[in-house]
């Protein structure tokens, strides 16, 4: 492929390896990169509804799911080990995993605070380095997509803690850009905005409908679908961007444009 023309786009013949794939925009992003010809490994910590995500993937038998918590640093090599055993080595990585506390200032703690960036941080990271080692990332190169958010460059009222892990994913992007550039390793985040998915419909502000239109508001194209997401990191994933490193591409509605 040349990175060229309509075929561009296409995920054929690259594998892939999608983290938090068990709902939301994890399973979205697998369902879509699927659909768009890519094999994919799909992990995620419960093994019922990752097998759900399974079933709604084109050609499920292609696919490989794996049930871990990527804070299990010491297996998630073996996984990965595994994975390229069965499916060959990986072309691309997508870093979805995560969880978003919404915690006021004056209530963290220390081991809160920890657990945020234990999964967002340094789980994504350590699996990070793992996928791209020759001996699990294909030889001519890949692209590594995380998925982080809006809060990591704008504030919200009790996002301090979330927006901190977000800010530093982007930001570490754009040096692991740099780093693996020569290698023709990609790095490029994705800083969605609110997003309807079960994760963000469990927050407090979903739970008053007043909040939730305030919330809405900020997005002038309304609140985005997994599908918005899934859409650009297929992008980020192809060679149609093949030029594309150290971008934090911002699918926001516009929350940002204000």
């Amino acid at each position: 492929m040349t990175g060229t023309g309509l075929n561009a786009f296409s995920l054929e013949g690259k594998n892939i390896l999608v983290t938090g794939a068990t709902s939301g925009i994890g399973r979205q992003i697998a369902i879509t990169c699927s659909r768009l010809g890519a094999t994919i490994v799909i992990t995620g910590r419960n093994k019922e509804r990752l097998d759900e995500t399974l079933a709604a993937m084109a050609q499920p038998e292609r696919h490989l799911a794996c049930a871990i918590d990527i804070n299990d640093f010491d297996s998630i090599g073996e996984v990965v080990k595994d994975a390229v055993a069965q499916k060959g080595k990986f072309h691309g990585l997508v870093n979805c995993a995560g969880i978003s506390p919404t915690v006021p200032f004056r209530t963290f703690s220390v081991a809160k605070m920890q657990e945020t960036f234990s999964t967002n941080v340094v789980a994504a990271m350590n699996l990070t380095k793992i996928v791209c080692k020759p001996v699990n990332m294909d030889a001519e190169g890949g692209s590594v997509v995380f998925i982080a958010s809006v809060m990591g460059s704008v504030g919200e009222v009790g996002k301090s803690l979330y927006g901190m892990s977000k800010g530093a994913i982007v930001a570490g992007v754009k040096s692991l850009a740099v780093e693996y550039g020569p290698k023709n390793i990609r790095f490029n985040s994705i800083s969605p905005g609110v997003v309807v998915t079960p994760m963000s419909m469990s927050s407090e502000y979903s739970k008053d409908e007043d909040r939730l239109k305030y919330v809405t508001g900020l997005h002038p194209l309304g609140l985005g679908q997994p599908e918005d997401i899934a859409n650009g990191t297929a992008f980020l994933l192809s060679d149609a961007s093949r030029w594309v490193t150290g971008a934090d591409l911002k699918i926001d509605g516009g929350y940002t444009a204000q």
